[in-house]
């Protein structure tokens, strides 16, 4: 059953909790189904500027996705975005996504200042989390897609007629199956199994989510040994699933299921790919490696952080742009060096 805390007038529904919602007999966390999937085209959601919004999260490595993907399509000026925060502390029982970063907390082009108002009003019969990405019709102020998996993919393919001249061919028609194969695998093996293990409620269910995500960094690691990127010499969207979660792993995850068989450093090709893609503006500018280590108080002295060799032991002191842009050598795996992108005619 639905609960519901009154803020300030607002009637704001309490956010249901992995560990209790999504659990089975066995222990196993099964992540909740996207609600919102309907695509965008002829019949469906629109194809417009000036008409959508992004809500995403700093830390939310799924809606992080689509931030890099928004700016490096130069689709910054067609679809608004806005990152939302979270602040239990400052309530009774957790609220989920609050637009924290507007004024006076109130997104000004819905009215809304949680985001499961915006799900509720697309659907008040929805009793699932209010997740991120939500990609919201501001004329109607109704989520109308939170499809992480595809959402992505709408931007590259749907939106192309308001990219930026030369974007990025990041979902090139050539490698779109074997692109939606690679990501599949990517989301069982690597993304989503170390949710899965944080998450679990059964050494059984920890053990086997934990083993499948370092065997996923293993056989990428393995792939990565003779191309640049996971398709050759060029990002494709499966890259930028990948980073993610690479971008999280010292520094959030590896606090969540350690002890870690291996640091990020230990991974004789991940390390480099992973430096690599983040010394493109679009991922740095969308990479926020202290709100990642910022589950606890950071200024609080014997934080214990997975001991590093390139973070120090107090993670504000870290200058993570010194070491994520050092020089990785990758290039030398490509035919064309000079080049990380494969650009639209």
């Amino acid at each position: 059953m639905k609960e519901y805390l009154n803020i300030d007038g607002r009637k704001i529904r309490v956010r249901p909790t992995e560990t209790l919602e999504e659990i089975d007999k066995y222990g196993n966390f099964h992540r909740q189904p996207n609600r919102f999937t309907e695509g965008f085209g002829p019949g469906k959601n629109p194809v417009e500027k000036d008409r959508y919004i992004l809500f995403w999260a700093k830390g939310c490595h799924w809606s992080n996705r689509a931030s890099i993907v928004r700016e490096l399509l130069g689709l910054n000026e067609a679809v608004k975005a806005e990152i939302v925060g979270w602040d239990d502390d400052a309530w009774e029982k957790p609220l989920g996504w609050e637009f924290v970063n507007s004024p006076g907390h109130i997104n000004p082009e819905t009215g809304a200042r949680f985001l499961s108002e915006l799900y509720e009003k697309a659907d008040p019969d929805y009793d699932g989390r209010a997740t991120v990405p939500a990609f919201v019709d501001y004329k109607t102020g109704k989520v109308v897609n939170n499809d992480y998996n595809r959402l992505t993919n709408y931007l590259e393919a749907e939106f192309k007629p308001f990219h930026k001249k030369g974007a990025p061919e990041l979902y090139p028609e050539a490698l779109r199956a074997d692109i939606d194969q690679l990501n599949d695998w990517l989301f069982d093996n690597v993304n989503n199994a170390v949710y899965r293990a944080q998450f679990a409620q059964s050494l059984q269910a920890f053990s086997d989510a934990y083993e499948t995500f370092f065997a996923g960094l293993e056989a990428m690691d393995k792939r990565l040994q003779d191309r640049r990127f996971l398709f050759g010499d060029y990002v494709t969207d499966s890259d930028i699933r990948l980073y993610v979660t690479l971008a999280r792993y010292d520094v959030a995850y590896s606090r969540n299921i350690g002890p870690c068989k291996k640091r990020l450093v230990d991974y004789e090709n991940l390390w480099g790919y992973a430096r690599d893609l983040y010394q493109i503006p679009a991922f740095y500018h969308n990479t926020y490696f202290k709100d990642f280590a910022a589950s606890r108080d950071l200024t609080k002295a014997g934080e214990d952080y997975w001991p590093s060799v390139y973070y120090d032991i107090v993670i504000p002191a870290t200058d993570f742009d010194a070491v994520w842009k050092t020089p990785t050598g990758r290039e030398r795996l490509s035919a064309d060096p000079a080049h990380k992108f494969l650009t639209e005619s």
